[in-house]
């Protein structure tokens, strides 16, 4: 699991990721190079000092070993003055030892490692070993002195020589070149990431155009297309793109135009119905006047035919309120109101005084429009009274900006499916329903009325069980639609 420190320092932009990624590889590369590089370098230059040491010690060797033959060939045996001189002509740091006899610079036998004497004494031509001291690496050589005879034969003298080289200026000359190539990785690192960016800003141009026209797009604006010149990926993309725009277009407007003609087909039909319902509710609720004299079979009939009757004659309404919230062609006709005494006029208009307890601040004032809050109320209440169970209660709360209604019931409340459908338009929570006792559009006028007012209502369930619808209207609306 990666860390919290680890996702916050993560480049966030595809921009920073591009040019973190291509310096990276920059980087790893020259890193790379350069330390295979380094090491080559290092090894060749360390070896080529060495080498050198060791042929010119060989050398001086070679040429001061045949003044050693001075002395008679029966008996060798060099005193201090002479072990002095040769060390003193070997040149540099040395230690020459005969037996007991030894000739030194201050220092250098503790530079010279048992291992290394140990070599030099098992009779090795020439051995050298590199060091670490106070002043840097050093390189310490050792050999024995052979003596040629005339017939060529070679024997042991007994004189050990030890010289030390010093490798601090080659560490130098290597340090120096490690700055070198530091200042140039440098360079390097700067300018790939220069080349980085401007790389990264033509990649992406074309991804910004993209992403404005995807905005432009979500804006609104479905004639937005985007422009990507050449014949690349990001051109296909682009092209891609610009064809599935079009096709949402056209299905856009083509959407459009079916709502379009589906309201007008619903505000046509309502209008048209409204004058023949007008007649034939007259006619009905004149039979409904005379089912006293009728037989039990006419008079149900009568009363199904009034109830259905009332029943359209309301969708009908409601179709026609419907069709005007989605024409944009409802205006609130403000007033100053009491908020309780419409919600009273509402329940007495209806007699449901009986059926829903009211409690709310009297002689309160608010701009309202009386009739759609007349309206939003009717409706919240006849849904309480069909889909809940007594008693319904209506809470009223003003404030200095607001007025709130609050609906109640104490039924089975609203399950929590329902809760985020209740508003649609001819939504039925249970499925096996058919037909609805209202017109399905009751909540769905109320919420268009809220927001009309510049309010809204809410929806969900009381602590106490039950369903509970909120609506909250700005008490003194800052403008009027």
């Amino acid at each position: 699991m990666r860390s919290p420190r680890a996702v916050l320092s993560r480049p966030k932009t595809l921009k920073a990721r591009l040019v973190l990624a291509f310096v990276s590889v920059s980087v790893i590369s020259a890193g790379a190079v350069g330390a295979a590089v380094y090491v080559s370098f290092r090894d060749a230059l360390v070896t080529n000092a060495e080498q050198q040491s060791v042929d010119d010690v060989r050398s001086r060797i070679g040429i001061l070993t045949p003044d050693l033959h001075y002395q008679s060939e029966a008996h060798f045996q060099p005193d201090q003055q002479e072990l002095d001189r040769f060390r003193s002509a070997l040149g540099g740091a040395a230690l020459v030892t005969y037996g007991s006899v030894i000739s030194a610079d201050a220092g250098i036998a503790e530079v010279v490692s048992a291992d290394l004497r140990g070599a030099v004494a098992a009779g090795n031509d020439l051995v050298y070993q590199r060091v670490s001291s106070a002043t840097g690496p050093t390189l310490v050589i050792g050999t024995p002195i052979m003596l040629t005879a005339l017939d060529g034969s070679r024997t042991p003298s007994g004189i050990d020589v030890y010289v030390v080289r010093d490798l601090a200026s080659t560490v130098r000359t290597l340090d120096s070149a490690v700055r070198t190539a530091a200042s140039a990785a440098l360079l390097t690192l700067a300018a790939a990431v220069l080349l980085a960016l401007l790389s990264v800003r033509g990649v992406l141009r074309p991804v910004r155009h993209l992403r404005d026209t995807a905005r432009q797009l979500a804006d609104g604006d479905l004639g937005a297309r985007s422009r990507v010149p050449g014949a690349d990926e990001l051109a296909e993309l682009a092209g891609t793109f610009n064809e599935m725009a079009t096709a949402l277009q056209h299905s856009v407007a083509e959407l459009q135009q079916r709502e379009a003609n589906s309201r007008r087909f619903v505000a046509d039909v309502s209008h048209e119905l409204r004058t023949p319902l007008t007649t034939l509710n007259m006619v009905v609720h004149v039979l409904q006047s005379s089912v006293e004299g009728m037989g039990e079979i006419e008079r149900e009939s009568t009363l199904l035919t009034v109830d259905e009757v009332d029943r359209l004659t309301q969708l009908v309404a409601d179709l026609i309120e419907v069709s005007r919230f989605d024409a944009g062609t409802a205006r609130a006709n403000l007033e100053e109101v009491d908020p309780r005494r419409v919600i009273e006029d509402c329940l007495d208009l209806r007699h449901w005084r009986d059926h829903v307890e009211l409690t709310g601040p009297i002689d309160t004032v608010a701009v309202l429009d009386r009739r759609r809050v007349d309206v939003l109320v009717a409706n919240l209440v006849s849904n309480a009274l069909r889909h809940g169970q007594p008693p319904v209660q209506v809470t009223l709360t003003v404030d200095e900006s607001t007025v709130r209604i609050e609906v109640t019931d104490h039924g089975p409340g609203l399950p929590e499916s329902a809760i985020a459908q209740v508003f649609d338009r001819f939504y039925k929570h249970d499925t096996a329903r058919t037909r609805s006792e209202g017109s399905g559009l009751g909540l769905a006028i109320a919420q268009e009325i809220a927001r009309l007012h510049d309010g809204d209502i809410t929806a969900g369930n009381s602590p106490a069980g039950g369903a509970r619808f909120v609506a909250t209207l700005p008490r003194f609306p800052r403008r009027i639609r």
